[in-house]
């Protein structure tokens, strides 16, 4: 079947179905789609060229609108000549009455005929000498119209100063209710709020700021004018910090040094800009004081929010320089009459104290961790002989010792001047703690008298244990040395207990709560480490003895006829016997040592 019309010229029958029934029933959906899409792709078209001429006729008739704007802005400024003209004109014709009125009068002495002329006369008079004040008034309009600031401050200015009656405005401004004072208050009104906005734009720079402000103050608008200038000082303060906070992760340590320099230096400079320009700040200190209090304060939070991890050496020295730079700002700022000492301190000291309590667990930490699954040699062949134990020069300082004192510098080196000036205490304290807690480690060390051999053997596998006596000596050496010389060497290079009375930045005269370590505090500090000394020699003392006197078994080594008939296992002496090793080395040790100590300082 080719098509309908060839279907015709057959006889229909039932049984067959013609092709057009054929093609509408089984017409591909296919082109059903494209059909569709076609006919839409049309109708977008349509809709495309109808928009495209509104576009072209919206155009066209923008042109004519413009080109009557022009021709409307030019009858504009005709008819202004044409009113300017006409009021000139009106004002000869007044003058020319006002002149015949006067040869009228000396013409004839007569009174005037009634009241009603006599005041017209007077009004008409009265209105011919308002004329300057109008004037004045129309020039105002001219200058703010055209954004003449300056030119129209100056004749604000030099019109209240020579106007008697425009005297004290702001002190009483309704005293005289004229209508030319009142007038001129309204333009001045106007004007400072054209001042107003010209200050508050966002990218105005620092001499049209100070020039704007200034024009406020002249205009008695002191506190607005100081408003705005620590407005404006506030929102670069803030760019300023924007642009720098991406960069805070960069330099961990000393970002808080940037961020006090910015919050300061603006503090500094929004303060002798406002006193140049306002003059006698005593009226408006306290304003300028809250407003750099808030600064502060943000500059607090500022740090804290971008500080490292508290239990870091980063953040201890973050703390650290940031309150060495803001004491030091704080110290310069003083000279303006600014005193945030006190301030700065109460707002960083929470924050100080949790990273230096976290610093000190971190490095209780690693002290606990010293001997576990090491394997250090504490001595060296120089302990094998008595000399060498009676020379404390000679001393091997043992790893352990190293790397306990390794981890105190590394704390004591991120600390400031300031920092230890008004912590110094509290290093002191958390100093002493590390040092007992090293002890402690010793002490482990050290075997003690009713250790069975299963828990020694359970303890050797996690603890480094000092079995013979030449590596228990050189733990005690190493104690007595870090107690007794490089600890004290190394706080003394930071605390200097002479300058107790010791100000902020070194001529602060603010009363801050300083807790310097005095001479006295550091003598008993020096006496605290020889108590700790102390335990370790006293648990020392106790296991050799017990352990020289008595076997494992529980059996006594020693009575008096070893000595007597000079035979014992455990005797061995030559023609010229001396004590034994361990007593020479704890003799000579602790007499060179505690005169040393008690007095030698």
């Amino acid at each position: 079947m080719e098509s309908s019309e060839d279907d015709d010229d057959f006889p229909t029958h039932e049984w067959i179905t013609p092709q057009s029934s054929i093609n509408s029933i089984y017409q591909s959906h296919t082109e059903k789609g494209i059909r569709k899409v076609c006919s839409e792709l049309l109708e977008l078209k349509d809709a495309v060229e109808n928009l495209s001429g509104n576009m072209q006729s919206k155009y066209l008739a923008f042109l004519r609108l413009s080109e009557e704007v022009i021709e409307m802005e030019q009858e504009l400024m005709e008819l202004q000549k044409h009113v300017s003209a006409q009021g000139i004109l009106v004002q000869d014709l007044m003058s020319g009455v006002c002149r015949e009125l006067e040869v009228w009068n000396k013409c004839n002495s007569e009174e005037p005929d009634s009241e009603e002329e006599l005041s017209e006369i007077n009004r008409l008079l009265h209105n011919d000498l308002e004329d300057p004040k109008i004037t004045f008034l129309d020039t105002i309009d001219v200058l703010l119209a055209e954004h003449k600031v300056e030119e129209a401050l100056l004749a604000i200015i030099t019109e209240e100063s020579k106007s008697p009656e425009l005297h004290d405005l702001e002190g009483n401004p309704s005293a005289d209710g004229s209508s030319y004072r009142l007038a001129f208050l309204k333009k001045k009104e106007m004007l400072v709020d054209q001042i107003v906005r010209i200050a508050e734009q966002p990218y105005i720079c620092t001499a049209e700021l100070r020039k704007a402000v200034s024009g406020l103050a002249k205009l008695g608008k002191s506190s607005l004018a100081l408003k705005l200038m620590l407005n404006a000082y506030d929102s670069r303060l803030q760019k300023n910090i924007e642009a720098f906070l991406p960069s805070c992760s960069i330099y961990s340590e000393t970002y808080t040094a940037i961020l006090s320099q910015l919050v300061f230096s603006t503090i500094s400079v929004a303060t002798k800009e406002s006193t140049l320009i306002v003059g006698d700040m005593s009226t408006y200190m306290n304003r300028i004081v809250q407003w750099a209090e808030d600064e502060i304060e943000s500059f607090v939070h500022l740090v804290k929010e971008n500080s490292p991890s508290p239990e870091t050496a980063a953040a201890l020295r973050s703390a650290s320089v940031c309150t060495q730079a803001s004491l030091s700002h704080c110290s310069i700022l003083e000279s303006q009459g600014l005193k945030f000492s006190k301030l700065i301190m109460v707002l960083l000291q929470p924050y100080i104290d949790e990273v230096l309590d976290m610093n000190f667990r971190r490095a209780r930490r690693r002290i606990i961790d010293l001997t576990r699954n090491e394997n250090v040699a504490l001595m060296s062949s120089q302990l094998d002989s008595p000399l060498s134990v009676t020379t404390p020069s000679n001393i091997i300082f043992s790893s352990i010792g190293k790397k306990f004192m390794s981890i105190v510098e590394d704390i004591l080196d991120k600390l400031t001047p300031m920092v230890v000036l008004h912590f110094g205490r509290t290093i002191l304290n958390k100093l002493l703690q590390l040092f007992d807690k090293y002890v402690e480690l010793l002490i482990k060390a050290l075997p003690g008298p009713s250790e069975d051999d299963n828990l020694i053997e359970q303890r050797e596998s996690e603890d480094y244990r000092a079995e013979t006596d030449a590596e228990q000596l050189g733990l005690l050496g190493t104690a007595y040395t870090v107690a007794l010389e490089l600890l004290p060497m190394a706080v003394s290079k930071i605390i200097t207990p002479q300058n107790e009375n010791k100000e902020v930045g070194g001529g602060s005269s603010e009363s801050i709560s300083i807790v310097a370590v005095s001479s006295v505090e550091y003598k008993d500090w020096r006496r605290q480490l020889q108590h700790s000394l102390e335990k370790l020699r006293d648990h020392f003392c106790r296991q050799y003895v017990l352990t020289f006197i008595y076997s494992r078994e529980g059996k006594a080594r020693l009575d008096a006829r070893m000595y007597l008939e000079g035979k014992g296992d455990d005797l061995f002496w030559d023609s010229d016997p001396l004590p034994s090793l361990p007593f020479q080395g704890m003799s000579y040790w602790g007499r060179k040592r505690y005169k040393r100590f008690y007095f030698h300082g």
